[in-house]
């Protein structure tokens, strides 16, 4: 398993202005899939399967109360299984996508919450993901999943960057903080 945390530079990852540019990109794979009879994989939310692009932009877009027109508005967490993880989650594409799904919801997602050492659960983050099919790799399985996380919490009243260098702070203007190391260590030996 392999988890990278993006944001911040330019191009598809550019993070302080709208998503509408990245999740554009995110369906690049789906006009592939359409052409050759395959079924689309939709964004995904913590409690929704079928998303609309439309929907995704808005709620990232809209939840951004207190930060600076310079300030992150979202992140993307991108979680890459190996092939021989992808063949043990599942014998067809269907059901590696089904656990992928469960993976994301219940431990990924539960673990970024928790790593902000805030009291917060998967469900109260602002997320919503993506299961692609390709990576133009040399495997025969390349499955993977992008995960447009909110820069404010679901309820709009916590600041939340996984891209803090604070840890554990329990005083100062910074409470809890983020460890990348430790959470992705945590999500990928879930």
């Amino acid at each position: 398993m392999n988890i990278k945390i993006q944001g911040g530079e330019s191009g598809k990852y550019s993070n302080s202005g709208s998503s509408s540019n990245l999740v554009d990109y995110l369906e690049h794979e789906d006009l592939e899939r359409m052409k050759e009879g395959k079924q689309v994989e939709h964004f995904f939310s913590h409690d929704q399967d079928r998303v609309p692009s439309a929907e995704v932009i808005e709620s990232l877009d809209n939840n951004k109360q207190k930060l600076t027109k310079e300030d992150a508005k979202f992140f993307v967490i991108t979680v890459s299984p190996s092939e021989k993880e992808l063949q043990q989650i599942g014998k067809t594409s269907q059901e590696r996508s089904n656990a992928l799904k469960d993976y994301v919801r219940n431990e990924v997602m539960q673990k970024y919450a928790e790593n902000f050492g805030k009291g917060l659960q998967a469900k109260d983050i602002m997320y919503y993901a993506k299961i692609h099919h390709e990576r133009n790799m040399k495997n025969n399985i390349d499955m993977h999943v992008h995960i447009v996380v909110s820069r404010k919490s679901l309820d709009k009243r916590m600041k939340l960057s996984p891209m803090t260098n604070h840890k554990n702070t329990t005083r100062g203007q910074v409470k809890g903080g983020f460890d990348r190391k430790n959470f992705i260590q945590k999500s990928e030996d879930a």
